[in-house]
């Protein structure tokens, strides 16, 4: 609220704070962390677990029963009572602790992203996590749970806030619209997943080396031992991707790209306008000759690693233009390799990497089977090394090393000499010219 001062000038009123509550269903998700302990005891140490149950009496157990699940309810209760939130002009402030007080200051400027995720049975209540990427953090934090509209209401005004909007109106803006771009059916999603190399790779690995095992040793503990996590790598590259990438839907909006997917767990994910720092396109050996792409991205402090599963090509690329404007794809043709001689220290492989620079991205492609291609604004480029062991040094190549502000590596492999140095330097000078034309990276209203 605001009000005229003596000499005119407005002055800004302070509002009174109101802190709230999250949903009365959280008490029922922190009352399992006591629970959690013993399970995770138990599981650290199954023979003494076994051993200690084995000398209890059917009487003490109840009463340990008795006794547990009260104390159970009553941490979650309490916990829940004393976790408190509150939205000010420039922060979120989240208060914790039911014997240690800990206060969460999260400046609005700072918030990278927001998400809302729904897991299976938070959507059988009806409530949801909101999940905030803030930058110089390496988790999230999270408000669990608040109310499904509750939580999309919060999520508007705190991107409405980070926007600039004046106070008094950014609880009234509401969710910005959006409109669809993409859907992927999920009978190609299972079909992309079966063409991938990983998928078998790791299956056939996970009926391998058991039987190898069984033969050599004969020991059935040795067998399970190794197939349990092999088979669970087969399934969560194949049946865990697929449930997680599930209806994966992309929508366009003033606040960037957001993405809806899930088939068990639910999850609402926004990519942020102007602060990706790398976009990379995956494209396997058998998903060629249906033309399909995998969109992977790096946002600095952001979890978000995919943007699109996979789609044609044609629409990857123009997604990519959305999420880096005034960017576009080079084409194959366009990349340099290598000069010949670089042969000498990666045979064959060595014509799968491939270099061009526009005006707008650093491109780097890698592989002959599986290809990929890393695309890095020049705005987005922290650093530029150069580096060049014995061998290449013998053969006159080296390789060039692009940093990012998400902890990601692009490098142009075995480029010649007298070329990576022209780079080196090249690359530097189109960086700060970058950074000082970029637009500010700010949530749009």
């Amino acid at each position: 609220m605001t009000t005229p001062g003596v000499d005119g000038a407005v002055v800004r009123e302070e509002r009174p704070l109101t802190e709230r509550r999250l949903h009365p269903v959280t008490p029922l998700r922190r009352a399992w962390a006591p629970v959690a302990v013993l399970i995770g005891w138990a599981a650290h140490d199954p023979d003494q677990a076994q051993r200690q149950l084995t000398r209890l009496t059917t009487t003490t157990l109840l009463l340990a029963l008795a006794a547990l699940i009260p104390a159970a309810a009553l941490y979650g209760f309490l916990t829940w009572w004393f976790t408190h939130f509150a939205v000010t002009d420039t922060e979120l402030r989240i208060r914790t602790g039911l014997l240690f007080r800990r206060t969460a200051h999260i400046r609005l400027e700072r918030v990278q992203a927001i998400d809302v995720t729904q897991p299976l049975l938070a959507r059988v209540a009806g409530v949801a996590k909101l999940k905030l990427d803030v930058i110089g953090t390496d988790k999230k934090d999270e408000l669990a749970f608040l109310g499904a509209e509750e939580a999309r209401t919060l999520r508007a005004e705190l991107l409405a806030r980070a926007a600039g909007f004046a106070p008094e109106t950014a609880h009234e803006i509401g969710e910005a619209p959006s409109q669809e771009l993409l859907r992927v059916p999920p009978k190609v999603l299972a079909v992309s997943l079966a063409l991938t190399g990983a998928t078998w790779g790791t299956l056939a690995a996970a009926v391998a080396v058991p039987t190898i095992l069984w033969l050599v040793t004969g020991s059935a503990w040795t067998v399970l031992a190794t197939a349990i996590p092999l088979f669970g790598a087969a399934g969560a590259s194949s049946v865990g991707r697929f449930v997680t990438e599930y209806d994966w839907t992309l929508a366009e909006s003033p606040d960037g790209l957001r993405i809806d997917h899930g088939l068990l767990d639910r999850a609402h994910e926004t990519v942020p306008p102007g602060r990706v720092q790398t976009v990379r396109l995956v494209e396997p050996l058998l998903w060629r000759r249906r033309g399909w792409v995998r969109v992977e991205l790096k946002v600095a402090g952001s979890s978000n690693s995919v943007l699109l599963p996979v789609a044609p090509r044609e629409v990857a690329e123009s997604v990519i233009a959305r999420v880096l404007p005034g960017v576009t794809v080079p084409p194959r043709a366009s990349l340099t390799r290598p000069p010949r001689r670089a042969a000498r220290c990666v045979p064959l492989w060595w014509r799968g990497y491939g270099l061009t620079v526009t005006d707008a991205v650093f491109a780097a492609h890698t592989g002959l089977l599986g290809r990929s291609l890393a695309l890095v604004p020049h705005a987005k480029v922290q650093s530029v090394r150069l580096t060049q062991g014995p061998w290449e040094r013998l053969w006159g190549v080296a390789d060039v090393h692009v940093d990012t502000g998400a902890n990601e590596t692009v490098t142009a492999r075995l480029r010649d000499t007298a070329e990576a140095r022209e780079l080196l330097h090249a690359q530097a000078e189109r960086s700060r010219t970058g950074r000082r034309d970029a637009l500010p990276d700010r949530w749009m209203a």
